[in-house]
């Protein structure tokens, strides 16, 4: 059981790594318009609300089995 949880813990680092990098290579995207995207706040509309709830869901999933990987390690 040790061992899923350890796996399933590797993966889903790998997975928050590549979803934050997609996030913030897909924050300069806003400024072609020649604004400055970073002092504009915009509504998160389509992929980019895909990406943001499945971050949210993907730090929650990792820290629900670093939890579980600490009990089981007792």
């Amino acid at each position: 059981m040790e061992t899923f949880v350890n796996v399933g813990l590797i993966i889903t680092s790998i997975a928050l790594i590549a979803s934050v990098i997609l996030q913030s290579k897909g924050a300069g995207l806003g400024g072609l318009t020649g604004a400055d995207s970073g002092s504009v706040f915009t509504a998160r509309r389509g992929i980019e609300k895909t990406l943001f709830q499945v971050t949210i869901a993907l730090s929650i999933l990792f820290f629900i089995l670093a939890i579980t990987a600490l009990f089981l390690g007792r």
